[in-house]
């Protein structure tokens, strides 16, 4: 009985171990992230922009990088039906972001593939280069999201 008993722990704090140090990686800080955003979703685009604000809210420094229908929200132009419970649209969001301090780029494709040039782009965005956005993703300090 008490071989068995013995048994189940060992086993259980095997089968645990995983989750244990799992939860370790979260109680160290991410110091940069990236947030890769190309969904032409209203709701996808507005959660990216709430955990990238959040995320930054919480010390880290964010870099976005919008691609395809995402990066209209980068346009001076940009027009989207607000989301509760905020009543903010994504672009908005984007444009708070940059206030704290985090860093958004339109894909190197975007410009070209569409009508709009740099001088369309709110202050504050650039245009991303592929050796840079690689170099962030290949970084093992710097995590990346995508929506």
């Amino acid at each position: 009985m008490i071989k068995s008993f013995k048994a189940m722990a060992v086993a259980a704090m095997i089968a645990l171990a995983p989750f244990s140090a799992h939860a370790d990686n979260h109680k160290g800080t991410i110091e940069e992230v990236l947030v890769i955003l190309s969904s032409d979703s209203l709701q996808t685009q507005g959660m990216a922009m709430v955990l990238s604000n959040t995320m930054a809210g919480q010390g880290a420094k964010v870099n976005v990088l919008l691609c395809d229908k995402a990066g209209d929200l980068a346009l001076k132009s940009y027009e989207a039906p607000a989301l509760k419970p905020k009543d903010v649209t994504p672009g908005q969001m984007l444009r708070g972001l940059l206030k704290q301090g985090g860093e958004a780029k339109v894909c190197a494709l975007y410009l070209p593939n569409s009508d709009y040039s740099k001088d369309d782009l709110i202050d504050g965005v650039g245009v991303a280069m592929p050796p840079e956005m690689a170099g962030q993703m290949l970084n093992s300090e710097m995590r990346t999201f995508t929506f």
